[in-house]
């Protein structure tokens, strides 16, 4: 226990260091270690294991990290900024952004239809290029030293092995990571010169940044109506007016729309959730309802919109209910309602 404590706490101190110490001259560096903190629990490991993480999914999680950031932010005519799309680094706009922008215009909405793209191997080759030329020998590099705590740098291998205990730690600490992260590609964007006629408050740039995209999300209303026969899934109530999709695992815990991840809600209902984490009598229902008995109906139905990943879905849940069972959350049961 102490050893593990310990290692936490170093974890913790190294990921300050490295926030305050890299050289962050673009944002590639915030997007990979983002990505290394969301693969490690989409993972079924535990926490002392060394995790192997294959450089495709880094470019998968990367290019859907900048999705959002590829589209413009303003459309004010003034801006110095191209489309007015932000700049994530100084000078010309990153190749990663002008790819996922190339795609945008050509029709393709989402990652799912970009892998099944003509442009998907060119686009991937050059991600997989920037990560390898950039973020993945420089993140661990500090104060001008390397010091590879995260993973060893070796050369000539199509994947990262972090080092012992260190995916555990992304585990524990995954809405620390991710904040710090967010946090500095935020204040990295707003401070790059030519972003500044169009950027507003930082909530706003958050938000846009790396909220979650409501018009999308409703491409689940007809399935889930379907499912779910109309009722809301938290009260098992008819859904008169508008109903509302919610992320079963909240958003703001996990931060990627998962197809098998959606459920048909009250707006009163899921206003009331918010981003808590739901019951464990919910909890249940949702396997059985997403991941069993539909599981190959919100498959086949969102996968041309959504990543639709039953195991990584029910991997990224276990994560959840365990932090929140280590850290003693209270779980809602209903309206005002915690157990």
């Amino acid at each position: 226990m102490e050893t593990l404590f310990k290692h936490q706490i170093d974890f913790i101190s190294y990921l300050q260091r490295l926030l305050q110490e890299g050289d962050f001259s673009s944002t590639y560096k915030f997007a990979f270690l983002h990505a290394i903190a969301d693969i490690c629990i989409e993972k079924n490991i535990q926490n002392s294991e060394r995790l192997t993480i294959p450089f495709d999914e880094i470019v998968d999680k990367l290019i859907l990290l900048y999705w959002q950031h590829a589209k413009p932010f303003s459309t004010n005519t003034t801006a110095k900024v191209d489309g007015g799309i932000l700049l994530q680094n100084a000078g010309k706009q990153s190749k990663i952004i002008s790819d996922i922008t190339f795609l945008q215009l050509d029709g393709i909405k989402n990652l799912s239809q970009a892998k099944n793209s003509s442009l998907w191997k060119s686009i991937y080759k050059n991600t997989l290029n920037t990560l390898k030329k950039g973020p993945l020998w420089r993140l661990q590099v500090l104060s001008k030293q390397e010091d590879c705590f995260l993973f060893p740098h070796t050369k000539g291998q199509n994947f990262i092995e972090l080092n012992e205990g260190v995916a555990g730690c992304f585990r524990q600490f995954h809405d620390l990571v991710v904040r710090f992260t967010r946090q500095g590609w935020i204040e990295k964007i707003s401070k790059i010169q030519d972003n500044q006629t169009v950027v507003g408050r930082s909530g706003e740039l958050n938000d846009f940044l790396f909220g979650t995209n409501r018009s999308s999300i409703v491409q689940a209303v007809g399935v889930l109506q379907e499912i779910q026969q109309g009722e809301c899934f938290y009260c098992n109530k008819p859904i008169k007016g508008a109903p509302e999709v919610d992320h079963f695992i909240p958003f703001a815990k996990y931060g990627n729309d998962l197809g098998h991840n959606f459920v048909l809600t009250h707006k009163s209902c899921n206003n009331s959730k918010r981003d808590y984490l739901a019951a464990l009598p919910h909890r249940d229902n949702w396997i059985n309802q997403n991941l069993v008995t539909h599981e190959a109906t919100i498959k086949n139905e969102l996968s041309s919109y959504f990543s639709c990943d039953p195991e990584r879905t029910s991997y990224v849940a276990d994560w959840a209910y365990q932090i929140a069972k280590k850290n003693g959350s209270r779980l809602w049961l209903s309206k005002d309602t915690f157990i």
